[in-house]
């Protein structure tokens, strides 16, 4: 987990102005552990619940300079495909909003949230994100920041927990096979990992992947897709399915294969 990484002069000496759009775009998306850590945040997650309807946030500062760090709330939700969709609110109170952090210190945030137990789980963000600050430059250096941002999941538990879960679709058309999990219960599960197995008509393993899972918030369905090699896959009678959560939920299935299914 950082709060910036900088490039030398040399590196960008002669890169063009295109190129140098394209390069912070590359950056933004190299991920954090690519990067030596610079803050952190704990916890990396928070319920709260009847008796806990407030919490504390501890923001470390590991590096060599002071860093500014901004806060904000959202509501968040999942859209019909299972994508993460963020949405500003005012359910979630924090304090403070704007921090400075010197070298080797740590700040707390203090999060909560005013309303009654709800029969559904309700979910939220707190994103916790660098300010960037300007730095000296010569007409020999030039600098480069990366800012990084931090989500920390706030849920806020229902009256009684009932999970569940259920493969929704599984079907395999064009050699790509396609499963779609789908959270029926009351509250989250976090999707460990999706594993898939091939078998022949002895039984034996013809083909095998497992696929990272993700947050499913109740009430929404994620689709996970695996391709599977031509000659794997005219060799492969069944395909079965186990997803993994980090609850008590494990969810298996089945599907027969036939040999047209896996023609482009």
């Amino acid at each position: 987990m950082i709060s910036s990484s900088r490039l030398p002069a040399p590196f960008l000496s002669g890169v063009a102005p295109a190129l140098l759009g394209t390069l912070c775009l590359v950056l933004l998306l190299i991920p954090a552990q690519a990067f030596p850590a610079q803050w952190r945040v704990v916890p990396a997650r928070v319920f709260l619940e009847r008796e806990a309807k407030s919490s504390v946030i501890t923001v470390v500062n590991e590096g060599d300079e002071k860093i500014n760090l901004q806060v904000q709330a959202v509501e968040w939700s999942q859209d019909a495909d299972g994508k993460d969709v963020y949405r500003e609110t005012g359910d979630l109170i924090f304090f403070p909003r704007i921090l400075q952090i010197g070298k080797g210190e740590q700040r707390l945030i203090r999060a909560g949230i005013k309303m009654a137990v709800p029969a559904n789980e309700k979910t939220y963000r707190l994103f916790i994100e660098e300010i960037p600050q300007p730095k000296k430059s010569t007409p020999d250096s030039t600098q480069l920041t990366v800012a990084i941002k931090f989500g920390v999941p706030f849920f806020v538990r229902p009256v009684k927990d009932e999970l569940g879960g259920e493969l929704a679709k599984s079907a395999l058309a064009k050699g790509v096979y396609s499963v779609t999990v789908k959270n029926t219960g009351n509250a989250h599960f976090r999707i460990t990992d999706v594993s898939i197995q091939g078998k022949n008509a002895k039984g034996e393993e013809t083909f095998a992947s497992k696929l990272n899972g993700w947050y499913l918030l109740t009430g929404a369905s994620r689709t996970y897709t695996a391709p599977i090699p031509q000659d794997k896959c005219s060799g492969t009678r069944q395909l079965a399915v186990t997803v993994a959560t980090d609850t008590k939920i494990t969810l298996t299935g089945t599907l027969d294969v036939d040999k047209a299914q896996c023609l482009p």
